[in-house]
C-alpha cells in the first residue's frame, strides 16, 4: 500500500506515461460521495490524505463503459394542436387564478388598511373628547373655588363691617357714659 496526496494524484494525470487503465477515484464525505476518473495505474488501493479515505480501483478500459455513459434520450412524442391549446388554456387558467389571489391579497390589505385607519380616527376622537371633558370639569372646578374665595372674603369683609360697628357702637356709648 502506498500513500499519496490527492495533488499528487490530479498531477499525476498530466504525465502520459501510463494511460493503460482506467482508474476510479472515490472520495467519501459525510453523506456525500464524490468520483473522479483518471487515466493512470500507478496508485495504490488507499490513498489517505488529511484524515480522508480515497478508494482507488484499477480496471482496464472497456468499450462497454464508452457506451454506457452515452445513452440516448428517450424520443419525444409528438405534440398535437389539442394538446398545446390544452396547454395554453390551463397556462392562462393558472394566471387568472394567481391575478385573482393577487387582488384578494390587495383588497384584504386595503380593508385592513381602512380599519386601521377608522380605529385610528376614533381613538383620536375619544382622546379630543376626553381631553375636552377634562378640561371642562377644570374650568368648573375652577369656577367654583373662585366663587367660593370671592364668598369667603365677602364674608369677611361683612365680619370686619360688624365688628367694626360694634366698636363704634361701643366708643359712641362709652362717649355717652363719660359725658
Amino acid at each position: 500500500m502506498k500513500e499519496l496526496s490527492v495533488l499528487s494524484i490530479i498531477c499525476s494525470c498530466f504525465y502520459p506515461e501510463s494511460r493503460n487503465k482506467l482508474v476510479k477515484v472515490t472520495h467519501h464525505c459525510g453523506d456525500i460521495l464524490y468520483c473522479i476518473v483518471l487515466l493512470d495505474a500507478d496508485f495504490a488501493d488507499v490513498i489517505r490524505a488529511s484524515g480522508q479515505a480515497f478508494e482507488v480501483i484499477l480496471k482496464p478500459l472497456s468499450p462497454v463503459s464508452d457506451v454506457a455513459q452515452n445513452l440516448p434520450s428517450p424520443p419525444k412524442r409528438d405534440i398535437s394542436l389539442e394538446d398545446i391549446e390544452k396547454k395554453l388554456e390551463a397556462a392562462e387558467e393558472r394566471r387568472k387564478s394567481q391575478e385573482a389571489q393577487v387582488l384578494k391579497v390587495l383588497a384584504e390589505k386595503r380593508e385592513h388598511e381602512r380599519d386601521v385607519l377608522l380605529k385610528a380616527m376614533e381613538e383620536n376622537s375619544n382622546f379630543s373628547r376626553m381631553a375636552e371633558e377634562k378640561l371642562q370639569s377644570k374650568l368648573e372646578q375652577i369656577k367654583e373655588n373662585r366663587e367660593a374665595h370671592l364668598a369667603a372674603m365677602i364674608e369677611r369683609l361683612q365680619e370686619k363691617e360688624r365688628h367694626a360697628a360694634v366698636v363704634r357702637r361701643n366708643k359712641e356709648m362709652r362717649e355717652e357714659v363719660e359725658a
